[in-house]
């Protein structure tokens, strides 16, 4: 009878065994682990360019939208010119000038070597100061009926368009000073806001 005793592994070499058995497994659980990352960083490539074109495809459906919006330039525009004719009825032109010194020497033509002094002042004076009145008055009223149009024109267009804020203030700045443009021929046509001056008796 064998009496024969197998030695018992060292203790040593069995915790050796068990951390080389423990380190295959961390580095298969890595491996997997970077092939389940290269396998999304995979998928979110493919993924990335169907983003890309959906979000290229809402930017030129926006663009599209913007396109088809109605411009505004021409409401702009008509609303400046208002605004500039009220300040020119309001100041003065060259126009209004030219007309005044033309009814001027036209009514002195007309005069006599009889007329007497307030025949002379109607004709160096009042004439001219008519014409002018005239001239602006029409200037005044021509910004007042372009900048009505600019505001009045969204309700004979489609609902959903609006002019910018500047523009409506504009035109209502055109309107105002067109109103007192045409208030202002009113009173100086007909002599109510200041009186023609008339000479003494001799």
């Amino acid at each position: 009878m064998d009496t024969t005793k197998t030695p018992a592994p060292n203790a040593a070499e069995a915790d050796t065994q068990v951390d080389l058995e423990k380190s295959e497994t961390t580095q298969d659980a890595a491996t997997e682990a970077k092939a389940d990352a290269a396998l999304d960083a995979a998928t979110d490539t493919d993924a990335d360019p169907a983003l890309t074109e959906a979000d290229l495809d809402d930017d030129f459906a926006e663009d599209q939208a913007d396109d088809a919006q109605p411009s505004q330039v021409g409401s702009a525009a008509f609303a400046i010119v208002s605004a500039g004719l009220s300040v020119v009825a309001l100041s003065g032109s060259w126009v209004a000038g030219i007309v005044s010194e033309r009814a001027s020497v036209a009514a002195r033509l007309e005069l006599s070597q009889a007329a007497d002094a307030n025949a002379q002042i109607a004709a160096q004076f009042v004439d001219p100061w008519h014409t002018t009145a005239m001239v602006n008055g029409v200037f005044s009223a021509l910004a007042l009926i372009i900048a009505t149009f600019v505001l009045a024109l969204p309700a004979f267009s489609t609902p959903e368009r609006t002019l910018p804020t500047w523009v409506r203030s504009v035109s209502w700045a055109g309107i105002g000073l067109g109103a007192l443009g045409v208030l202002l021929f009113v009173l100086m046509y007909f002599d109510l806001l200041l009186a023609v001056p008339k000479a003494g008796a001799a």
